[in-house]
């Protein structure tokens, strides 16, 4: 199991991923994808990269909008596990044109 980080490591975690922000034992990024189908391309990249980590988020689609939200539910926390997944997030966004 990881370890959780505390809240400084959180803090200095998410200063390298501005577009994501602190929800309790969450964080969380909402982005808009240029069409429907963009965001359902979006969703498939990065189900096979959460399949890779063996770390899943939680998304919610709405037409354009995709929200990911991520926690370590084994860790009771978040851990270094979400940080790098919320940046493998941030780079198939970018790819996908999605702001």
């Amino acid at each position: 199991m990881a370890d959780t980080l505390d809240d400084a490591a959180v803090a200095g975690r998410l200063r390298d991923l501005p577009a994501w922000e602190r929800d309790g034992d969450l964080i969380r990024r909402t982005v808009k994808a240029p069409a429907f189908l963009a965001g359902i391309d979006l969703v498939g990249d990065v189900a096979r990269a959460a399949e890779d980590a063996d770390h899943h988020p939680d998304i919610d689609i709405r037409w354009r909008t995709v929200t990911f939200a991520l926690t370590t539910h084994s860790a009771g926390g978040l851990t270094g596990k979400d940080f790098d997944l919320a940046a493998a997030i941030d780079r198939i966004a970018a790819r996908h044109g999605a702001e």
